[in-house]
């Protein structure tokens, strides 16, 4: 699988911490090499999901730092959060 899964473990600090970089605070961006293996499986994925593939490995971050620091909630749950959490941001339809 190429150089997934060689990585050292990096410290993220708190999961406020985390909470805020997500929502735009303090993300700058920044050039990254990934095996093509990565991109690749991005990419499909990305497609069914209608996102581009940085955005598709940016939700899979997310994903992975909420499961790393809530190990007992399940993917689907996880996924939940931060769809309800996105729709907070865009806001509620006004009716007439």
């Amino acid at each position: 699988m190429g150089n997934i899964g060689r990585s050292k473990r990096l410290p993220f600090g708190t999961f406020a911490g985390r909470v805020a970089e997500f929502k735009g605070a303090g993300i700058m961006a920044t050039n990254v090499k990934l095996s093509d293996e990565l991109v690749k499986a991005a990419s499909r994925i990305a497609a069914i999901e209608h996102r581009s593939i940085p955005k598709q490995i940016e939700f899979y971050f997310k994903i992975a730092a909420i499961a790393e620091a809530n190990p007992d909630l399940s993917f689907t749950l996880i996924k939940e959060i931060l769809k309800s959490d996105a729709e907070g941001t865009i806001g509620h339809y006004q009716f007439g």
